[in-house]
């Protein structure tokens, strides 16, 4: 299973990391993209430099992030998740967001055919 990991913080890290040593291809974005490479390293996953990049043909997308307007400039912008994933991936978005912003996934995923997760 490829898993797309984006965010890279004090959870997203090792969270990150976790599925990579359980055996997952893994790759990650994190807008520090020196803080991807060095996890790439360490866990001698995949890193990417941008979104789109990142989420190509993955069968999962998970997102940790920092907040509602950061989860929208990874997932929902133009160049975000959304717009490179397959239709019938899934996105999960571990960051802690307000409930309209889930509704707003949700309703953007459904459009996309990619089922969701908050």
């Amino acid at each position: 299973m490829k898993i797309s990991f984006i965010g890279l913080g004090v959870m997203g890290y090792p969270m990150a990391g976790h599925l990579q040593t359980a055996g997952f291809d893994v790759t990650v974005y994190n807008r520090t993209t020196r803080k991807a490479q060095d996890w790439a390293k360490l866990y001698g996953g995949n890193y990417k430099t941008t979104v789109s990049e990142c989420v190509q043909n993955a069968d999962v997308v998970i997102c940790c992030v920092g907040n509602d307007d950061d989860v929208r400039s990874v997932i929902t912008a133009s160049s975000g998740a959304i717009s490179a994933m397959n239709e019938g991936a899934i996105l999960i978005d571990h960051t802690t967001t307000s409930a309209n912003l889930a509704e707003e996934l949700l309703k953007a995923c459904q459009t996309a055919g990619i089922a969701f997760m908050d």
